[in-house]
């Protein structure tokens, strides 16, 4: 936006010898063009494409470099009161039941002092459609990963603590799911993983827990 400005003398200022002077000034857009940098930030970058790796291949820490990145309102910590947790002494299932969820009144998790697990349907980063996995949430190796069922025999992907940076409920609906009120969002260096709880308070169950974690949120507190 452009503005032109003309200056007319004055006898009454002194300024009776005084030529006019047009003046051309540049008045920033803020909004066009913060509506351009929105068009660039991180939330457009497309998912990693592999979606199936092994456990040496769950994603590690040093596989992307570090951002550095001070916290702002766009992302301020949603939907949970609590900090990642690193105690040896931490007891999961207390910390769950603090925060106000009767365990034994949702049969979609089972969790114990150190791990969480049970079936989520995850959206796939190829191909784009929900398929059902068995989730685990394991303190001691500090890891998240998933099964192609609860037998546990071959991790199919997952990440390892250092890298969560979010977890947060899918109030956009950016993932299309079909039942957005219990899809819920876990956000690592890499990529974004898409998960569909079976029920609402499942999947608060889920951030809480997958929250205690994430190891990576700590780099927006510096």
């Amino acid at each position: 936006m452009s503005v032109w400005l003309t200056l007319i003398k004055s006898s009454h200022w002194g300024l009776a010898n005084c030529k006019p002077k047009t003046l051309y000034l540049q008045v920033r857009n803020s909004r066009t063009e913060s509506t351009e940098d929105d068009k660039r930030s991180d939330d457009s970058r497309p998912l990693s494409h592999a979606s199936d790796f092994s456990r040496d291949h769950i994603l590690p820490v040093g596989s992307a470099p570090r951002r550095s990145r001070r916290i702002t309102n766009e992302w301020q910590r949603p939907l949970t009161r609590y900090l990642p947790v690193d105690r040896d002494d931490f007891d999961l299932r207390r910390h769950v039941e603090s925060a106000g969820h009767q365990i034994e009144l949702c049969p979609y998790v089972t969790v114990s002092s150190t791990s969480c697990r049970g079936y989520l349907h995850k959206l796939g980063a190829k191909f784009h459609t929900w398929s059902k996995r068995w989730f685990v949430f394991d303190r001691e190796t500090k890891t998240f990963v998933y099964y192609w069922d609860k037998s546990e025999k071959k991790p199919r992907g997952g990440a390892y603590f250092q890298v969560i940076e979010e977890v947060y409920l899918d109030h956009g609906n950016t993932s299309k799911s079909p039942n957005p009120q219990t899809t819920f969002i876990v956000k690592t260096r890499q990529r974004r993983y898409y998960l569909m709880a079976p029920s609402g308070e499942a999947a608060r169950i889920w951030i809480d827990v997958i929250f205690t974690g994430a190891q990576g949120y700590t780099e927006y507190l510096e």
